[in-house]
């Protein structure tokens, strides 16, 4: 057999081989890896629709409102109602949850069992006077919408995180980033709280918002949030 034959051979053989390596990545593995995924996205899909059933608020909290009355967020049981957190002086906090709040208010305010509630991260320098400047820009009536100062800092973090279950407060260190950003930086997201006094959901509309979300991931979640608030206002 001669050297060009021989190197002819090798080189079929070699292209069987992979044809038929091929052959059973497309039989065997690749449906084995679809089913994979399918799975992994039927996990997924049945977590977001269990969103639905949350956690009851086990813990009370008491604090001071915009008009310096000293109320309880049980005070609310029996009501629906959304809660946020913020601070006077946060530079985004205005920017991107505020407009989204005045929307929601704006749309549910006329009905009666309707509340909204803004916990501040920085209760040691958000004052009455600070609580009630901040309420009046954003148009609020302190019968249907409590800015609070809950008194100790750190037990306002720990309800915050561990009875409201929005993510941990973290203090910023550097001082060019509190300079651009604030002293906190805090959970943006809006939980709703059912007539039972029980979280039933939280929509971060400043996150899809951001260059991180998408416009059309935005529009449909605020349509679910709003939806469901109409929902619980119903029952």
């Amino acid at each position: 057999m001669s050297k060009k034959t021989t190197i002819i051979l090798f080189y079929c053989g070699v292209a069987v081989v992979c044809a038929a390596i091929l052959a059973l990545v497309n039989l065997v593995l690749v449906p084995s890896l679809r089913m994979k995924g399918e799975e992994t996205n039927a996990f997924t899909n049945i977590k977001i629709e269990k969103k639905d059933e949350w956690y009851p608020i086990e813990k009370d909290l008491v604090a001071t409102n915009q008009a310096g009355e000293t109320v309880k967020l049980s005070d609310l049981r029996g009501k629906v109602w959304m809660v946020a957190e913020f601070f006077a002086i946060c530079p985004h906090c205005a920017v991107r949850n505020g407009a989204e709040l005045r929307s929601i208010y704006d749309e549910f305010k006329g009905h009666p069992d309707f509340h909204m509630v803004c916990i501040s991260v920085d209760p040691e320098t958000d004052d009455v006077e600070k609580l009630k400047d901040y309420a009046q820009a954003l148009g609020a009536d302190v019968e249907d919408w409590w800015f609070l100062n809950a008194g100790e800092e750190k037990a306002t973090h720990e309800y915050l995180e561990n009875t409201l279950k929005f993510l941990g407060v973290r203090e910023r260190a550097d001082a060019a980033q509190i300079e651009a950003s604030g002293r906190f930086d805090h959970d943006m997201g809006l939980i709703a709280v059912d007539r039972d006094f029980k979280a039933i959901g939280k929509w971060d509309l400043a996150y899809q918002r951001s260059e991180n979300g998408s416009p059309e991931g935005y529009k449909e979640l605020k349509a679910q949030l709003k939806q469901r608030i109409a929902a619980e206002l119903e029952r």
